[in-house]
């Protein structure tokens, strides 16, 4: 996990309400700053882009259910640019919570977020098969409203239950145990920080023109040049129906000189090129690297501009 140091100063925002996993990962990222809950991922953005928060904690995927399309989004939409500018992987243990005195028989609505929802799917259908599922913003919103009496039962993490009062009626309900979530901190544009050697870059793409091997051209431009992408997913631009963009994480910095050599060629073939921040990995991935490809380390592209600026200035290298 990153040093808080590499994060902005306070106050943070965080997909709340308090005792949601974001807010337990924003309190690993924030260093100890004034926390602030916001209702949905698109509030904690809107937040940073109004200068109320400094940042905001929000869940980008998880490795069960892939990625949250609200953060991807909003990251990918009109709003101005944010920054990832930290980056935390939390294990996501699911709990069944009710108010004292509550029954499984008694259940008849359950409240969560839809990525838990999805993890807890065949432990309802099993254990609470009458019982309807709620959408929320939030696992701990779904904690919060069963406290308030809006809901029977939600799906939400241990620490929930104890912040609004709830009992556990079983722990650790999810189908595929052993979950994780990454959470990125979000922040306004700035300088990105230094290389570390074990650094994650992430871009959203569009493409200039819908033609055949449109995809292939902008993936062709990180694999000669020996960029590793860790992740890549297409989303609607919300225009034309078959218009989408591309969200694509890849290993590196952008001041490695692949990298910024690979994220220059895209802007020449994509309509646009919308970077959204190189940062310190966290997935414990160090020396799993991929390996950097002979010509493609920078000392590589240093000798080799070096040759042609002796070629245009002398004719010969």
């Amino acid at each position: 996990m990153p040093p808080a140091s590499a994060a902005p100063h306070g106050p943070y925002g965080f997909l709340g309400p308090e005792g949601s996993f974001a807010h337990a990962a924003a309190q690993a990222l924030a260093g100890g700053a004034e926390l602030v809950p916001q209702a949905s991922v698109a509030e904690a953005v809107d937040a940073v882009r109004a200068a109320t928060v400094a940042g905001a904690v929000v869940p980008l995927e998880n490795s069960v259910e892939g990625s949250v399309p609200a953060t991807l989004d909003e990251l990918a939409g009109n709003g101005s640019p944010l920054v990832i500018a930290a980056e935390a992987y939390l294990p996501v243990v699911f709990d069944l919570l009710a108010r004292p005195g509550t029954r499984p028989g008694d259940i008849a609505a359950v409240a969560t977020h839809p990525h838990a929802a999805a993890q807890v799917r065949r432990y309802l259908r099993a254990q609470l098969p009458a019982a309807k599922v709620i959408p929320v913003e939030s696992t701990a919103g779904g904690a919060q409203a069963v406290a308030d009496g809006r809901y029977d039962a939600a799906v939400a993490p241990a620490a929930a239950g104890r912040r609004y009062g709830l009992d556990s009626l079983a722990h650790d309900i999810a189908d595929n145990p052993g979950a994780v979530t990454r959470f990125v901190l979000l922040s306004s544009p700035s300088a990105p920080p230094p290389p570390t050697g074990d650094d994650r870059t992430t871009v959203v793409t569009y493409l200039k023109d819908d033609h055949a091997g449109a995809l292939l051209e902008i993936l062709t431009e990180f694999a000669i040049r020996g960029v590793n992408l860790t992740r890549i997913e297409s989303r609607p631009t919300k225009g034309r129906l078959g218009q989408y963009c591309f969200s694509i994480d890849c290993e590196g910095h952008v001041d490695e000189a692949r990298v910024g050599d690979a994220l220059a060629a895209l802007r020449r073939i994509c309509a646009d090129v919308r970077y959204l921040g190189s940062y310190p990995r966290s997935d414990g991935a160090a020396g799993r690297r991929g390996e950097i490809l002979r010509g493609r380390a920078d000392a590589d592209f240093e000798e080799a501009a070096g040759w042609l600026d002796r070629i245009r200035g002398a004719g010969a290298g």
